[in-house]
């Protein structure tokens, strides 16, 4: 599977070049270099993490599916009908991840990520989240109780997952029936705004069906805005990641009851007991209402942070294409040091470090790959 990923990188970057130039042409650009950069640096984060967490998102499947699967006929489910059924099956499951990510705050802490951009267009859609694999395998457990075999569970994962990247933009209008029926870039705007009445809708990932049966649909009217409630107004990929965990630990840390510590954890996000409520929890309106952070960079912290970027994407693709050859050691040392040089990436964006400082930590990154691989 991480071959697969190297493989669609140069495809996604393709894409992702024809929409920057057509939003040029259209005079009606989508796209920030600083929030693009953390979009993508979320994305290859997410499959490091990935490539070193297996047992969460095939390991435990194959587990179930191995002992308790109430029928096994891998011979039906690889006929053509019984694919379609395992995409099926798999989008309602993912829907129920994706709404229960939305009113859980331990989920949502992880899913946000994916929702932390202002802005909305590919690069969006590949602001992946580390930590959900390892929270939402349950979710996807019927699958293995059904009988689907885990090769077919795995591919049916992946066409969903593949068929959500086009409809992240916003240069695509309504689609008259097809709106009614699949899930598309207006159905998908509507998911990312933060506009009230857009809030905690269009959770399907192939088929809005799921939201018109279940009451979560809701049609775009108006011009959307992006984000989160509480912005995270950070290029810090790490502190993204982190980041609604540390809060949700605070708030139970400080609240008084053990019934309620443990509350804030599976309460819908930004739940507070009123001993700890200190100030209101952001709305719908604040949401819309925020400014796009976008903190001032210079022109060579841009070209500093692009070209870092494009050197850790090379080396994150060579990484994923010898992953499950890597001995655990080195697997680990390469993780730390390209993890480092996404952090500098993001903290020249921010003005957080200089570019010389940023530099140094790329030689001590560089360092580590070459003493993890041996070849000094």
């Amino acid at each position: 599977m991480d071959k697969v990923i190297v493989f669609a990188i140069p495809v996604f970057s393709i894409l992702i070049a024809a929409e920057v130039v057509y939003g040029w042409k259209k005079k009606r650009n989508t796209y920030r270099l600083n929030d693009a950069i953390s979009s993508l640096s979320q994305g290859v984060l997410s499959q490091l993490v990935a490539s070193v967490t297996q047992i969460f998102q095939i390991g435990f499947y194959t587990m179930i599916y191995s002992s308790v699967a109430v029928v096994r006929n891998d011979a039906w489910w690889n006929a053509w009908y019984g694919w379609i059924l395992a995409v099926l099956c798999y989008d309602f499951c993912d829907y129920w991840l994706h709404r229960m990510s939305h009113e859980s705050a331990l989920l949502w802490a992880a899913h946000a990520v994916h929702h932390q951009s202002q802005d909305f267009n590919f690069s969006t859609a590949l602001r992946q989240e580390s930590a959900y694999m390892l929270l939402g395998w349950v979710f996807f457990v019927p699958m293995a109780l059904l009988g689907v075999p885990p090769e077919n569970f795995a591919i049916a994962g992946l066409v969903v997952l593949l068929y959500q990247f086009w409809i992240h933009t916003e240069h695509v209008g309504k689609l008259g029936w097809f709106d009614r029926v699949f899930s598309s870039p207006s159905n998908h705007r509507v998911h990312h705004a933060v506009n009230p009445q857009y809030i905690d809708k269009n959770y399907g990932a192939i088929l809005v069906l799921w939201d018109r049966m279940f009451g979560t649909f809701s049609e775009e009217r108006e011009k959307c805005a992006y984000g989160t409630l509480a912005p995270l107004n950070s290029w810090d990929p790490l502190w993204a990641i982190v980041g609604g965990y540390w809060k949700l630990a605070q708030n139970a840390w400080h609240a008084p009851r053990w019934a309620d510590k443990l509350r804030i954890w599976y309460k819908p996000p930004g739940w507070q007991p009123d001993a700890v409520s200190q100030m209101p929890a952001p709305t719908a309106t604040d949401g819309a209402q925020a400014r796009r952070y976008d903190p001032p960079t210079s022109r060579a912290a841009k070209w500093c942070g692009g070209v870092q970027f494009l050197l850790l994407l090379a080396a994150s693709g060579a990484y994923l294409w010898q992953a499950e050859q890597l001995p655990a050691r080195t697997a680990a040392i390469l993780l730390f040091a390209i993890t480092m040089g996404l952090w500098s990436v993001g903290a020249v964006l921010q003005a957080r470090i200089r570019i010389s400082t940023a530099l140094l930590l790329d030689v001590v990154a560089v360092a580590l790959g070459v003493w993890a691989l041996g070849l000094f």
